[in-house]
């Protein structure tokens, strides 16, 4: 019996990765992790079956190692699956200050997968929060000058998203770098209309009351819906509190590789203290 699910995922996980080729090409990223898995499966199949034919010559630890490695890791990633799909589910934040919209790198230079996605869902939130101000994170797009904000910014604008709803974060190449960035953009901008209030409603004479104190920022993220989770979490690392997630949708044929891919990112994030 679990031969035969082991050969089935195998065979899935094969299949799996063909699918993801045919429809976006053998160089997508992390794509050969399905055949590593199809390998995994095949593999302790054959460990089993060799292992009831040789038990006499293996110690009892080599079979107990194998079955406690291959548990734990399918808890741990199971885990961090179930903490990635958090983020997709859940209604978007209402009224928020700010909005930081992840870019998203593709083959070409232009405004599709997962990018497009994202634009679309920011011009929705918008159309639904017309005082939020949207900050367009992006760096330059190889082999080329302009930066993937600015690519943002005139597809946003192009589409009826006003200019002063839009700022531009053109340095971060990653996602700690979008987080980090785009906090400083906000602060100066913040900082500048702060300045502009005081400067229009200067107190005058004594017993006139100085100007309220800023509220607490309410910034969000918008990203992919894989992504939210570790957004938010790679937020709060570098100082932002409070931070909520929006969702936009993802490639409904690479969502399940998205989200394993996404696991791996999040090891590593956590290995290196960037979330």
């Amino acid at each position: 019996m679990i031969d035969a699910v082991l050969i089935g995922l195998a065979a899935l996980c094969a299949g799996y990765f063909a699918v993801i080729v045919l429809y976006a090409g053998i160089g997508t990223s992390f794509a050969f992790i399905w055949l590593f898995f199809a390998a995994l499966c095949l593999f302790l199949v054959y460990g089993k079956w060799y292992y009831r034919r040789n038990a006499d010559r293996i110690p009892r630890w080599v079979p107990v190692s194998v079955v406690t490695t291959c548990v734990a890791g399918l808890t741990v990633f199971a885990a961090v699956c179930i903490m990635v799909f958090s983020g997709v589910a859940g209604s978007d934040p209402v009224g928020l200050d700010y909005v930081i919209v992840l870019g998203a790198q593709g083959k070409e230079h232009t405004v599709n997968g997962s990018l497009k996605l994202r634009l679309d869902k920011a011009i929705e939130y918008v159309e639904e929060n017309p005082d939020t101000i949207l900050v367009l994170s992006g760096g330059p797009m190889q082999g080329e000058e302009k930066s993937e904000a600015e690519l943002m910014y005139d597809y946003l604008r192009y589409n009826g998203v006003r200019p002063d709803q839009m700022l531009m974060e053109k340095r971060s190449a990653s996602t700690v770098e979008n987080v980090a960035f785009s906090r400083l953009v906000i602060e100066q901008d913040r900082l500048a209309r702060k300045r502009k209030r005081e400067a229009l409603f200067q107190p005058v004479g004594p017993g006139v009351e100085p100007l309220a104190p800023d509220k607490p920022l309410e910034i969000g993220v918008l990203t992919s819906n894989f992504h939210v989770f570790r957004a938010r979490l790679t937020a709060r690392k570098w100082g932002i509190e409070n931070v909520s997630g929006i969702a936009a949708k993802s490639d409904p044929v690479l969502f399940v590789h998205l989200c394993v891919r996404e696991c791996a990112s999040i090891f590593k994030d956590r290995l290196v203290g960037n979330m």
